[in-house]
């Protein structure tokens, strides 16, 4: 009997759904090792990557066809034992699009109307009206990463009369956005930007690609919102470019080594905004991976098709 793993709590609901779709199967769901760790060689899907689960499904004899994952990210998982053994990867790309863009737009927001600034002075019981000046309507914004996120924030930046600059690979066109550009333009935008929102994944491409030379290419008035990945990012040049005033802040949401270290400047600078890698956290969240991605490519599989939502290309590494 063929076996479906899910490593997560679901409603029982979903449990039913499930097992409708796959009634020959044995599916075993739950957060607990306990209910599905005895399974894993013997798991041809795997819904949910945990932390020491790759040595039991990708041994040589193991029977894991495809791993749908949690996360939007897949540059943790080991992408060259999972192509090697021919395993189709799908992600979770597209659940964050509501809750990242409305972090997205609420870190501008802070930012330009000085509200992070007011919390700390709250906390000092501070009266002070702290130079506030910027509005953030009819300015300019570069996304750099039109996809699922990118094309929410293009949406929500034109209800506040925004100019939206935009980046992908394809260069193709994009609702809402009014300018779209590729990877390689990506310097001739920066000077062009009140805002630079980074929702790129990371791969051997955009790794790096922020660095001292586009910070200087950024206006001195310009914001910096990444919820991509830390790694897209030169911290250090990041730190000198805002200590610098090269750029006037940063919104941040993830960091090469996270936890952020304690000793990292990031914490101390009064024109940088940490959140904890949250801008997807969601109620939604589990609702929006059962039913919009992994239910509709499970009734594909049993069919005998590829699932084809967020299904992973390696040769891309998205």
């Amino acid at each position: 009997m063929k076996k479906l793993i899910i490593t997560h709590d679901l409603d029982q609901n979903y449990h039913k759904q499930i097992k409708d779709i796959v009634p020959q199967w044995e599916v075993f769901i739950g957060k607990e090792s306990s209910v599905w760790q005895e399974h894993l060689k013997e798991a041809e899907i795997v819904a949910g990557w945990k932390k020491g689960i790759e040595e039991e499904i990708l041994q040589e004899d193991s029977k894991l066809k495809w791993l749908q994952v949690w996360s939007a990210g897949v540059n943790s998982l080991p992408l060259d034992r999972l192509q090697s053994n021919e395993v189709f990867v799908t992600s979770a790309n597209g659940v964050h699009a509501y809750p990242i863009s409305e972090t997205i737009l609420g870190l501008m927001l802070a930012l330009t109307r000085k509200i992070h600034t007011y919390v700390r002075n709250q906390s000092s019981k501070t009266w002070h009206h702290s130079n506030l000046s910027l509005e953030m309507h009819e300015k300019t914004i570069g996304i750099i990463g039109v996809g699922a996120i990118g094309k929410e924030t293009a949406k929500i930046a034109k209800a506040f009369g925004m100019t939206v600059l935009g980046v992908r690979q394809s260069g193709a066109p994009e609702e809402f956005v009014d300018e779209m550009y590729t990877q390689d333009q990506l310097d001739v935008i920066l000077p062009k930007c009140d805002y630079v929102v980074v929702t790129l994944p990371l791969t051997s491409e955009t790794n790096g690609m922020f660095g001292k030379k586009q910070f200087e290419l950024m206006k001195s008035s310009s914001f910096f919102i990444n919820i991509g990945r830390g790694e897209i990012v030169s911290e250090e040049d990041l730190v000198e470019a805002l200590q610098n005033s090269q750029i006037a802040g940063a919104g941040l949401d993830v960091f090469v080594k996270e936890p952020l270290q304690e000793d990292s400047p990031l914490w101390d600078l009064e024109n940088v905004i940490i959140t904890p890698h949250t801008s997807g956290s969601t109620e939604h969240y589990n609702k929006r991976v059962i039913e919009e991605i992994f239910i509709p490519n499970l009734k594909d599989y049993v069919s005998g098709k590829e699932p084809s939502i967020n299904l992973l290309d390696y040769k891309k590494g998205y």
